[in-house]
């Protein structure tokens, strides 16, 4: 699963190259997301909104939050404070204009900061979420150990994640459009021609459904629940500690 990096030819690890890609995406960022989901991640993150505001949070960690979105949709609730955390400065200058933009500064703050070494003291949040993230970090049991550490007993934590079909026809649908139509946008769009072959490479080799509900167990993760979305493309987890 690591073993899959953004920059083939790269001496870099894979942290390293993952936050040099996305910086230099970042300005296409969210507009490529709309064109490559067909707009409907944007449903997935009010799905996650809905699961986070069950629990009536008052303060909620957004783990690799990149330009926001999350973060923004996560204003909704009656949280007093919600904290985006990413790799990326690039993806978080955007995200800081965005949020200035909607006046929520006073309640989201942005943190330039590493998913596997957070500068949050133990049981921290009340609710944790990420967003197309945990299949970027460098070691994925690293990531969510760090993340059990920063949530409250009781705390909620929700991924959203892609994830592959697996009924026919589905599943051969989605195998084309991740190797063949994914990269070609991105090639065609972006100025990172390798980022979005990265995306759809990381997709398809991070366990999903439950063998990621194994690994959330493993680290002591409780009450791990999961609900595909559209098809399957996207899997919403659900967990507490």
């Amino acid at each position: 699963m690591s073993k899959v990096k953004p920059y083939k030819n790269s001496e870099l690890g894979k942290k390293e190259q993952v936050t040099k890609m996305f910086d230099n995406i970042s300005g296409d960022y969210d507009g490529l997301n709309r064109v490559i989901s067909f707009g409907i991640d944007i449903k997935w993150r009010q799905n996650v909104v809905k699961i986070i505001k069950e629990s009536n949070p008052q303060t909620i960690l957004d783990i690799a939050t990149g330009t926001g979105d999350l973060a923004i949709n996560l204003a909704e609730t009656d949280a007093t404070k919600i904290v985006g955390l990413d790799i990326s400065s690039g993806m978080l200058e955007i995200g800081k204009e965005k949020i200035k933009k909607k006046g929520l500064e006073s309640k989201i703050e942005m943190i330039l900061g590493d998913s596997e070494n957070m500068p949050f003291e133990d049981n921290t949040f009340d609710a944790i979420t990420v967003a197309f993230g945990v299949r970027n970090f460098e070691t994925l049991e690293n990531g969510l150990k760090e993340i059990y550490r920063v949530l409250k007993p009781n705390g909620t934590f929700v991924i959203l994640e892609t994830s592959i079909p697996t009924k026919t026809p589905f599943k051969q649908g989605y195998n084309f459009y991740s190797k063949n139509i994914l990269p070609l946008i991105g090639k065609i769009f972006s100025k990172d021609r390798s980022a979005y072959k990265y995306l759809s490479e990381s997709a398809s080799v991070f366990p999903y459904g439950e063998a990621l509900n194994n690994i959330l167990r493993k680290i002591g993760f409780i009450n791990v629940e999961d609900f595909p979305q559209t098809l399957g493309v996207a899997t919403i987890y659900k967990s507490s500690k």
